[in-house]
């Protein structure tokens, strides 16, 4: 084995481990529930204008954790996972908001990260935060699916390959659900255990 493929394997185990410790975590308790009405909130976005929640009533909205710095992030930005899902399902009306509850990134490092991946979706700005503790948001990426109801319908990870070297295609947790969802059909996977780096929330 070479020195290239010895440091990637041990940055593939590590990349592991961290997973493993997150959901350990994200288990722990706290946050929302499946079935639970999502609570509102406002927060202004990467160009500094306020947005609510409540702003999107009877649309179905899709949240998702992100930290620009976390190499699960960067993998599936890399791979367009987030961008093509928002692009797809906009098309059904479905709204795709972007919590970065990372303390160290103000709005000015949230609009740097939409402009260098030409992001068609906001990145809302939660530093102290009160957001992420609000949902448990735990991981990036940590997913949330809001029914048209304003009911929590889905909480999890994005898809089934953690590592993303699953043998054949990984199953697209979030894509799966929307489908259902547009579809008016309860969400036959509702909860699935999120993977990730840790929300590097503010001590």
């Amino acid at each position: 084995m070479t020195k290239g493929e010895e440091m990637k394997k041990t940055i593939q185990i590590a990349l592991v481990v961290t997973a493993m410790v997150v959901v350990s975590m994200v288990f722990a308790g706290g946050g929302v529930s499946v079935g639970d009405t999502a609570p509102d909130f406002t927060l202004g976005d990467s160009a500094g204008k306020e947005i609510s929640l409540s702003d999107y009533e009877g649309k179905v909205v899709v949240l998702e954790w992100l930290n620009p710095d976390c190499p699960f992030v960067q993998r599936h930005y890399k791979a367009g996972t987030m961008k093509n899902l928002a692009t797809k399902y906009s098309g059904e009306g479905v709204v795709w908001l972007t919590v970065n509850s990372t303390n160290y990134m103000d709005a000015a490092a949230n609009a740097k990260f939409k402009a260098d991946n030409g992001l068609p979706y906001t990145i809302l700005v939660d530093q102290s935060g009160e957001v992420g503790h609000l949902y448990g948001a735990a991981t990036t990426p940590h997913m949330y699916i809001i029914n048209g109801g304003g009911k929590l319908v889905y909480i999890g990870a994005i898809d089934d390959d953690p590592r993303g070297n699953k043998d054949g295609p990984a199953t697209n947790y979030v894509a799966s659900a929307l489908d259902e969802v547009v579809a008016g059909n309860a969400v036959t996977t509702a909860e699935t255990k999120p993977y990730g780096c840790s929300v590097k929330y503010k001590k």
